[in-house]
């Protein structure tokens, strides 16, 4: 029986994986070298964390964040505005069928791993790790 390509599986395919690494690679290169004709966007110095790609290669959901975290609401709108120019640059490095609708947003990863750090720094989740918490009832104690 032929596998189901709409199926939710357990994550992206080799192939989404490639083609979003190859489209990170060409659009952080156009971003350094500012083939961009926008100098609000050229002067703005943004790290492409990931792309994602829907499974069709239709839709690529480019995370951006400018450095040192500032501006996150210019550089989003200064993408969009020049969404169209993107793309085409994009679609002249990355040899797709059809060059893919970009949406970008921002990547919250490092906002995310500073939340965890707190969380494994408060005292009482260190004594649960420790194992000096309290002990389930079900449990029988080694004695």
């Amino acid at each position: 029986m032929a596998k189901n390509r709409f199926s939710d599986s357990s994550g992206p395919s080799q192939r989404q994986l490639r083609v979003g690494e190859l489209m990170r690679r060409a659009l952080s290169d156009l971003l350094n070298r500012g083939d961009i004709h926008d100098p609000d966007l050229n002067r703005l110095s943004l790290t492409v964390g990931e792309v994602r790609v829907s499974p069709d290669l239709r839709i690529a959901t480019i995370f951006v964040l400018p450095l040192g975290g500032g501006n996150r609401d210019e550089a989003i709108a200064g993408l969009k505005r020049n969404k169209g120019e993107i793309r085409r640059l994009l679609s002249k490095e990355v040899i797709l069928k059809n060059a893919p609708e970009l949406r970008f947003m921002i990547d919250d990863t490092f906002d995310r791993m500073d939340h965890t750090r707190a969380l494994f720094e408060r005292d009482d989740v260190r004594r649960d790790l420790d194992g000096e918490g309290p002990q389930d009832p079900d449990t029988p104690e080694d004695t």
